[in-house]
This record gives C-alpha cells, structure tokens and sequence, in this order.
C-alpha cells in the first residue's frame, strides 16, 4: 500500500468534506437554491479577498481570470507596467502582448523581489501608465511581493493596481482595500482548497471607470455580464456556472471562516518556516534570500551531481511524496515544496522525511533526520 501527499503548490490536497460535497447530487444553475449558494460563496470570498467589491467567478483555471483583467481594463494601445520576477510575472507581459498593448516591464531575475521604489519612478516618468500588474506570491520561485507598500504608491496615481494572487490569496497575508488593490486575481486550485476549475476577480471602483472605457473584444469573460448577474435579486452567472466546484466552494470557505484568518495566516508562516529551516538543516541551499517571507511554496536549489526528475521520481515512487519542479528558466534547478492549503505539520515531516531518504539513496551526504528534527523544533517553537 503507498500513501500519496501532493506537496506541490498546486493543486494541492483537498479536504474530506470539501471532496464529498463535490460529489453531491449536481441542481441546476438557474434556481433559487443555486442562486443561495452563489450569493453566498461570493459573500465568502469577500472575506477571504477582505474587500467590499464585487467579485466575479469563472470557469477557467486562474490564467483565464488573467485574461480578463486584461480585455476589461485595456484597449489596443494602453501603455501599462509589468512587474516580472518570475514566470507569472512574465504571463503579464504575454497577455498584454497578446492583446496589443504598450508594455513597459520592470524585469527583474527570477528569486529577486519588485522594488517598489522602481514602481514609482516608472510611473512619475511615464504618467500616461493606465495599468500596473503585478504578482503577489511567484509560485515560480518562492518570491512574496510587497504588494502593501506597492498600493500605496500606485492609490496616490490614476493608473489601476492589478494583483495577481492566484498563490497566495488564502495562504499569505492579503488585504484588498486596505492594501489599495484595485483588481485581485485567484484560482481554486491553491489556498482555496478545491480542485482546478475556478478563477476569481475582485473590482474596485477606480478599475470599473476603465471597464467602461475599454475597447478590447470580451464576451466569455466580460465582466459587464458578470456584474449585471450579481445584481439581480437572485444572483447568477451570465454562462453555465461549474456547479460542483462551486459547492465545493462553499465547503471550503466555511472552513476558512471557522479557522479564521489570523490563524490561517499563521499556521501558513510556520508551514514556511518549518520548511525552510528543515532545508537548510540538510545543508541545501534556498533559491531566494527573499524567501523568509513566504508562506506558499519552498523554492530550494537542487544540490550538485543530483538530477531534479530523478530526485522527485524517487520521492514520488518509493515514499509517496509529490514535489514540483522548476518553471521557465529554472526548470531542473530547483525544487518547489508546496504548503498553502490543507496542510498542517504532518505533512512537513513527511516531505522532509522522505526528501532526506530520496537524497541519502542517491548519494547525497544528508545527516537522517537533521531535518526532521529542525522542523520539528520549529513547529515545538510555535506550538503548532
């Protein structure tokens, strides 16, 4: 018999209760009682996103909430800032690419943060900027940005923040209005606990005068539509709605709320924590100084004379543990360790258990158990 733990940042494990409510008998979308469970997910979601504004559901995979940003927002021409440190970071740049856009990008290495200082000399200097995209959590590379500090420079403009937070809304401290987010991005697959198939934005008002300005061609995911649909007095979708996800939803979210965010947030940190320090136990090497900041995924450096495929495949096949590679440029460089979600302790010890085992079998010097214990230290430390 062989336990499975997807330890990737995403998907990532799915509770119980959230899997048997999916699997309820399907009602359909355009009654009372779907509208009840719509109205009431939305309402959920507002806490999670900490925001007062209208949130807007979609099919898709986070991507296709990203998209919509852009055709909503936008038309042919706008100049907007891209703020790219990883491989989501660059999706920002393709889509404004694809849809004609004026973007000028702040590129920086994969594993080094946004400054936002440079945020605010790109838009002090080119003041015609209608739009900057940013990532909160760069499920690439372990990197959380300053996302805080980032709306307060972009709120004292005219130009819209857009986040992208599809890693990090539900795992890493995000706070929409008060942190000035104009548009926040996120997917199911994630902190929210559900399977792939679900992607969300939340719209400020300053973002809603460009929605009304906007000249790009949008029917699947134009958010008038989608507007118009919560504001009925039963509340729907323009297009046929993913039913059972969105039940599902609702079940994850009232675990949410019962576990409340301030501790959410903090079993997230110590997840962290644990990892990294666990890691650097091993003597392995974290890709990012700026990791400590991150409660998602642990992006770790694959150690000299050991292949990444090789080191997962053993993992996976003898312990059980799923790890994910790297993405673009660090493909077979590093490792992700995924932690927002359904996770707790056990499955720290696990992974760390069967990462030390993987290296030991391939040759690697690792002291068994230097890395279990640091991490257990640190969960004795925090009283998790």
């Amino acid at each position: 018999m062989k336990k499975r733990f997807l330890m990737t940042p995403g998907p990532t494990q799915i509770p119980p209760e959230v899997l048997l409510a999916s699997a309820q008998p399907i009602i359909h979308h355009r009654t009372a009682e779907y509208s009840e469970l719509f109205a009431r997910t939305i309402d959920g979601l507002k806490y999670v996103f900490q925001t007062d504004n209208d949130i807007f559901f979609f099919a898709s995979s986070g991507t296709g909430a990203m998209e919509s940003v852009v055709v909503n927002l936008c038309s042919p021409g706008d100049e907007v800032l891209v703020c790219s440190s990883g491989k989501f970071g660059e999706r920002w740049q393709q889509l404004a690419e694809t849809y004609g856009l004026k973007a000028r990008v702040l590129d920086y290495p994969y594993g080094s943060p946004v400054e936002p200082d440079d945020i605010a000399s790109s838009l002090s200097v080119h003041d015609g900027i209608k739009v900057v995209f940013v990532t909160h959590s760069e499920t690439s590379t372990g990197v959380v940005n300053d996302i805080e500090a980032i709306g307060d420079i972009v709120d004292k403009t005219d130009a819209v923040l857009v986040a992208d937070s599809i890693s990090g809304m539900g795992s890493a401290e995000f706070r929409t209005d008060s942190w000035h987010v104009d548009v926040a991005v996120a997917g199911s697959q994630k902190a929210l606990m559900l399977p792939p198939g679900l992607a969300f934005a939340s719209v400020s008002g300053k973002a809603w005068k460009l929605v009304e300005q906007s000249t790009l061609p949008r029917y699947y995911f134009d958010w008038r539509k989608a507007r118009a649909g919560i504001k009925k007095d039963k509340p729907t979708t323009p297009f046929t709605p993913a039913v059972s996800l969105t039940v599902a939803l609702d079940s994850s979210l009232a675990i949410i709320r019962e576990e409340g965010l301030d501790d959410l947030f903090r079993r997230h940190r110590t997840m962290g924590r644990a990892t990294r320090e666990a890691v650097k136990a091993l003597g392995l090497e974290l890709f990012s100084p700026d990791e400590e900041r991150c409660s998602s995924v642990t992006a770790v450096k694959v150690p000299d004379g050991i292949d990444d495929a090789e080191l997962r495949r053993l993992m996976l096949d003898r312990f059980g543990v799923q790890l994910a590679g790297g993405q673009g440029t660090m493909k077979g460089e590093i490792i992700r360790v995924g932690h927002c979600g359904f996770y707790n302790y056990s499955d720290i010890i696990v992974t760390i258990t069967a990462l030390e085992l993987a290296l030991k079998t391939l040759g690697h010097p690792v002291e068994i158990g230097s890395g279990v214990s640091r991490a257990e230290a640190i969960f004795a430390e925090e009283g998790s």
